[in-house]
């Protein structure tokens, strides 16, 4: 079967002493009863706010997060009877109502019991004296989706280290870009591709190569892709251009992608298990393993050779990322851009897609397909939205694997308005020069060309010359992205440090990225279609579950702000 995304419980605090107002024996406790429904609760003046959570706990409520500054806890609970159980209590000053909680899959398996541990705090603070800041830089204001995650508040406590290191596992990285240079990280940077210029047909993939041995340098990147997530990630707030979700932390390419946008099986292996190897923290996959875009135990319209050579990528790309997992690798994958429901595929048309002309129509069974990595071990999926913070109309959905939601663009955005398909919807960030000039948007003396221009792409200069280039693009390549920048400074926040090294178990990272993700609740109707935005039927989708969890945002945004001021419950 394919793997259901487990989800964390958001557990109250474990206290090891805690005074509790109790009341008398004689005064029957209301029952509790209803659906489950938020709540907002404020601590008394004066009252710390851990004695709070500890009377919502002894209620029947469940702390989901906490503000101690103000005293504020945002909890859920039944309906009927918590409120009058509160008013009971010395710790509480106000409860208050919020919104209506769903039903949600069951997620016992993957319970955590959160923990109020005071000496990490301290450790944390002590931390925090030594802690850089960062600031935004000038074309920010166009980066919507940094401020939708809260990367703009985060920066102020926790920018990242550098000696967190993120993978970027794609078509390459443009070391060169100077918003890219200040992060990168040459010596672990690695390519693990040969490039192809055509296929056995002739058919053209690759192209002519650009340099001899047609293995392209370790900070290149002839598809653009690449260094697109890696300035989402961690592009350097250094007072220029743009910057990144993380702009402190490392970035590694780990190369296992053709310039053409083809992922075949031994590169990516290779890069997954490389990344263990050498030590890296985060790796992003904005991709699925090809040629296959669902690999099918035995499907009968293909051969048994092709049967074959899919149980073969399903196998090795397990092996490799559960190896990726013993060493510390914490897995992000974007969940797709098939407008579909993972649980319910659709029909795959485009499958084998290499070489040209070997597609056949097949239809997929749920239970003996996967496509991978998203299916794969330990994958942290990330679904894509727009501005507007509606699902974006490509992403695919579904409360079978979708863990988390992120910004990723969304051209057709805000329909009946004048930003209705407006660049500005997408994701602006890094953007190779050599690939500006190859596709027409910047010329052979560095301009931005009229077409360029037309589809956003910017440039940005120092004072000495040195220039940079932007895109604008959209899909849930550039939602992931976001979420392995909060990743980083997860690791970064409550990683352990041994000289110049950091560790933190994925599946704590995981925690907390989940733990601290913003919920969105499903839209109202909760069936979406986008005719009106020109899309056919196929691409109308119903949100199911609750807000705690749902298939169009899983558990919901990421965040990097209360990831790295609240996620120390999740963390130990």
């Amino acid at each position: 079967m394919k793997r259901k995304t487990m989800l964390a419980l958001l557990a109250a605090p474990v206290f090891a002493a805690v005074t509790v107002v109790s009341m008398p024996v004689a005064a029957a406790q209301p029952d509790l009863s209803g659906k489950t429904v938020e709540y907002s609760v404020l601590a008394r003046d004066g009252v710390a706010v851990g004695k709070a959570e500890a009377a919502i706990k002894a209620a029947g409520g469940k702390v989901v997060r906490s503000n101690a500054a103000v005293g504020l806890v945002t909890a859920t609970a039944p309906e009927n009877g918590f409120t009058q159980r509160l008013a009971g209590s010395g710790a509480v000053l106000l409860t208050s109502r919020s919104r209506v909680i769903g039903e949600t899959p069951d997620r016992s398996a993957d319970k955590r019991v959160a923990k109020e541990a005071k000496e990490q705090g301290a450790k944390a603070a002590d931390r925090a004296k030594a802690k850089p800041k960062a600031g935004m830089d000038p074309l920010d204001g166009q980066l919507w989706g940094l401020t939708a995650v809260r990367s703009n508040l985060s920066r102020t406590v926790q920018p990242g280290d550098k000696r967190v290191k993120v993978g970027v596992l794609d078509t390459g990285v443009d070391g060169s870009h100077p918003d890219i240079a200040p992060n990168f990280d040459a010596a672990l940077s690695r390519n693990f591709t040969h490039d192809i210029p055509t296929d056995e047909t002739g058919a053209v993939v690759d192209g002519p190569c650009e340099f001899r041995g047609c293995v392209d340098p370790a900070n290149w990147d002839d598809g653009g892709h690449g260094t697109h997530v890696a300035g989402t990630i961690a592009a350097a707030a250094n007072g220029f251009g743009v910057s990144g979700v993380a702009p402190n932390v490392s970035i590694v390419n780990i190369r296992g992608g053709q310039d053409s946008g083809f992922f075949f099986l031994q590169p990516v292996v290779d890069a997954l298990t490389y990344a263990g190897d050498a030590g890296i923290d985060v790796v992003n996959m904005s991709f699925f393993v090809d040629p296959w875009r669902y690999n099918c135990l035995d499907n009968p319209a293909d051969t048994a050779e092709q049967q074959a050579q899919q149980r073969t990528v399903i196998t090795a790309i397990n092996r490799a990322m559960n190896y990726a997992h013993r060493k510390g690798v914490t897995q992000i994958v974007s969940l797709g851009n098939g407008h579909e429901d993972t649980g319910a595929p659709q029909p795959d048309t485009s499958s084998p897609n290499f070489p040209a002309g070997s597609t056949h129509d097949r239809v997929i069974d749920n239970a003996t397909c996967t496509s991978m990595p998203v299916d794969g071990a330990h994958a942290i999926t990330v679904s894509a939205y727009g501005p507007s913070q509606a699902k974006a109309d490509y992403s695919s959905y579904g409360t079978e694997l979708t863990s988390v939601s992120a910004p990723g663009g969304y051209f057709r955005d805000f329909f009946g308005t004048p930003w209705f398909r407006t660049n500005e919807n997408q994701i602006l960030s890094t953007y190779p020069k050599n690939v500006g000039v190859a596709e027409g948007a910047i010329d052979a003396d560095g301009n931005v060309t009229p077409d360029g221009a037309a589809f956003g792409v910017q440039k940005a200069c120092k004072a000495n010359g040195v220039c940079g280039y932007y895109q604008f693009l959209q899909g849930t390549s550039m939602a992931s992205p976001h979420a392995s920048g909060v990743s980083a400074l997860i690791v970064s926040e409550y990683g352990k440090y041994r000289g110049n090294k950091v560790t933190m178990k994925p599946d704590k990272v995981r925690a907390v990225l989940e733990g601290t993700a913003f919920a969105i609740p499903c839209p109202v109707p909760r069936t979406v279609d986008y005719l009106d935005e020109g899309r056919d039927d196929t691409f109308t989708a119903t949100c199911e579950g609750g807000l705690e969890y749902n298939g169009f945002y899983g558990n919901g945004s990421v965040d990097a702000w209360a990831a790295v001021t609240q996620g120390g419950r999740y963390a130990h």
